[in-house]
């Protein structure tokens, strides 16, 4: 009888449903080189119906053996042989580790005897050739030359060699060759699940697209594989297709093999695939079943923030997960987490006329948009989102000071980004004018610097000189803001385009200039400027007759 513990328990060989819980999802996931995954699998099926003990220990030997844990590994093979035996592959693990302790001799024996056991079972070979390879493989490399010889021999179309030396070859970093190596596998066994998922690694960076389709090939043999299911939602999401790896997850986590910590990926596609409905249900299905699942409040939250028919309930989700990050350091947000948590604050602000409630709500926004500060100082949008709440509490100084928060940690920040900077340090500027005049200078300054990095983004609008007007007219210099608005009127009267969309500044800017020259008693220039004004308000009849009379 053939054990092949490498390639015996393929997908189709274990033909395992999808209730299936045994040590052959652990082997799987081994196989696959997802080693802590493996053992987190071998031990939580151990003790089921329908695990073979003896293999289990011997895949939590070679696990041990990985981690550097060679009592644990020689204690897993040694209660593998006392279970069973007659099953080979524990005396092989017991004579890697005696290679490790430089017994050679010993390790003969040992292999040897798994040899005797299991006498056409071309897959002992290959697992000694492993044991070999895994202790040294240039001093023992006629061992292996050896052993693989004999392989071939006895069996050329034995997957498990071709997978061993297609994982020799990706060492290398060969591995075009340790492809072929991995497709002469399938070539002679369809079922052999390894060399899928190493065919499938070799190409995640590459060839994207062909490793999935490797994974969708060895799901059509066995739907039910959790490793298939994962390794696939895991492909779409690597390549951003939230939507494909949403629906492959939701066949996994149906799955009584998947990791718990999967449940979080699975939200985390449902929500930014735009499902929010589901994930919404789902997070709050996780609830019910771990009242304490902190990452599935997140999504729940998240979820129902964009169900409008969830806005009421909002608010107390809101403070209550908030609440739970403060609780525990463990609790840890992302960026949106507390963009959406700060905003569901300030709307509610907007909503109250009671002013002890509404700068509660302010306050409470600002303190969770600082705490993300604090967590992830160069995140633009907390600095952004605060400049915003300040605006809200008329705090413009704050606003001011949030937002060159926001410039400092943006790439590249555009022509908008400098006027929105400027204007609100232009407001906090005169926010302090009475109280603090030097204060009130130095954001005046900071305003007009603002203002002369939006001209150098886009030279041809006036909306930056109209601020340095604004300025100088706030500081007393009239006639240097006046000139700043003759230019920002030619600017604008030079524009492109229709222009009525910056009428407010417009007529502000027409009605200013026509009134010194009103008052330098020079009628015909008011006139001209007066009539600017007048071109984007022509049904003001007051105006109009004002104009008609000078």
């Amino acid at each position: 009888m053939k054990l092949r513990p490498f390639l015996s328990l393929t997908l189709a060989g274990m033909a395992f449903s999808a209730l299936a819980q045994t040590h052959a999802e652990g082997v799987e996931y081994y196989e696959a080189d997802q080693i802590d995954n493996a053992k987190e699998l071998l031990l939580r099926n151990h003790n089921l119906s329908g695990t073979d003990k003896a293999i289990s220990y011997y895949y939590q030997g070679l696990i041990a053996l990985k981690q550097n844990n060679i009592t644990l590994a020689a204690e897993n093979f040694n209660k593998g042989a006392e279970t069973n035996p007659e099953y080979p592959y524990n005396y092989i693990g017991l004579g890697q580790i005696d290679l490790m302790g430089d017994t050679p001799k010993v390790a003969d024996q040992n292999f040897k005897k798994a040899e005797s056991l299991a006498k056409k079972d071309v897959g002992v070979l290959v697992a000694v050739a492993r044991a070999y390879d895994a202790v040294d493989p240039v001093k023992y490399a006629k061992e292996i030359d050896k052993l693989m010889e004999k392989a071939h021999k006895k069996d050329i179309k034995e997957p498990a060699i071709y997978i061993f030396e297609g994982d020799r070859l990706a060492r290398e970093q060969k591995y075009g060759e340790a492809g072929a190596k991995y497709e002469m596998a399938l070539s002679y066994d369809p079922n052999a699940t390894a060399a899928y998922f190493k065919y499938a690694n070799l190409f995640s960076q590459v060839n994207p697209q062909y490793g999935i389709n490797m994974l969708q090939k060895l799901l059509q043999l066995n739907p039910n594989s959790a490793l298939g299911q994962r390794s696939l939602a895991n492909a779409y999401y690597q390549q951003s297709m939230f939507k494909e790896a949403a629906d492959e997850y939701g066949k996994y986590v149906k799955n009584p093999n998947h990791f718990k910590q999967d449940e979080d990926r699975y939200a985390f596609l449902l929500f930014y695939g735009q499902n929010y409905q589901d994930g919404y249900n789902y997070a709050s299905q996780l609830l019910k079943n771990d009242p304490n699942n902190f990452t599935a409040k997140r999504y729940q939250f998240m979820n129902a923030a964009q169900l409008p028919a969830m806005a009421d309930q909002l608010l107390p989700m809101a403070e209550a997960l908030y609440a739970d990050h403060l609780k525990d350091s463990k609790n840890t947000f992302a960026p949106i987490d507390y963009l959406l948590i700060a905003d569901e604050m300030q709307k509610a602000a907007a909503k109250t006329d009671d002013k002890e409630q509404k700068e509660k709500y302010l306050s409470e926004a600002a303190s969770v948009l600082q705490d993300g500060i604090k967590n992830m100082p160069t995140n633009a949008s907390f600095y952004k989102q605060l400049a915003m709440l300040d605006v809200d509490r008329n705090d413009m100084a704050g606003a001011s000071e949030a937002y060159s928060g926001y410039l400092e940690n943006t790439k590249n920040p555009g022509y908008n980004d400098m006027i929105q900077a400027s204007v609100f340090a232009y407001y906090a500027g005169v926010q302090y004018k009475e109280s603090d005049p030097a204060k009130a200078n130095a954001f005046f300054t900071k305003a007009g610097e603002y203002a002369d990095k939006a001209t150098e983004e886009y030279p041809g609008m006036y909306r930056p000189l109209k601020i340095k007007g604004d300025i100088s007219l706030q500081q007393g210099n009239n006639e240097e803001g006046i000139n700043y608005y003759i230019q920002a009127i030619d600017k604008l009267e030079g524009m492109d385009g229709d222009t009525s969309r910056y009428a407010s500044d417009a007529k502000n800017m027409y009605n200013a200039v026509g009134n010194s020259y009103l008052d330098k008693k020079d009628n015909a220039t008011a006139k001209r400027y007066f009539n600017g004004y007048l071109k984007y308000d022509p049904n003001n009849t007051d105006y109009q007759k004002f104009v008609n009379s000078l």
